[in-house]
C-alpha cells in the first residue's frame, strides 16, 4: 500500500499540533505523558517534531486526556488561521 504524500497545508498542521502538546506539556516530561496515554516516547516525541504529523485518532484522544485538553481545542488550535 502506497502511502499518498502530505500536502504542506497538512505537515503545517502536524506542526502546530506538535506545538500545542508540547506547550500543554509543560514541566512533565515526555516520558510521563506518553506513558499516560498509553504511548511510547518516542511516538509522542515524533508527534511533537512534527516527523508523526497525522497521528491516529484514538492517539490524539488519548494525548489529549492525558494532558487535560478537550477535542474541541485541540481541532480549534491546530487549525489555519488566514489573516
Amino acid at each position: 500500500m502506497v502511502r499518498t504524500p502530505l500536502t504542506t497545508e497538512e505537515r503545517e498542521r502536524g506542526e502546530r499540533f506538535g506545538r500545542l502538546l508540547r506547550e500543554a506539556r509543560g514541566g512533565r516530561s515526555m516520558t510521563d505523558v506518553a506513558a499516560s496515554a498509553g504511548i511510547s516516547a518516542e511516538t509522542l516525541r515524533k508527534i511533537e517534531t512534527g516527523r508523526a504529523p497525522t497521528p491516529a485518532f484514538f492517539t490524539v484522544v488519548a494525548l489529549a486526556r492525558a494532558l487535560g485538553l478537550s477535542m474541541d481545542e485541540l481541532a480549534t488550535r491546530c487549525e489555519l488561521v488566514i489573516a
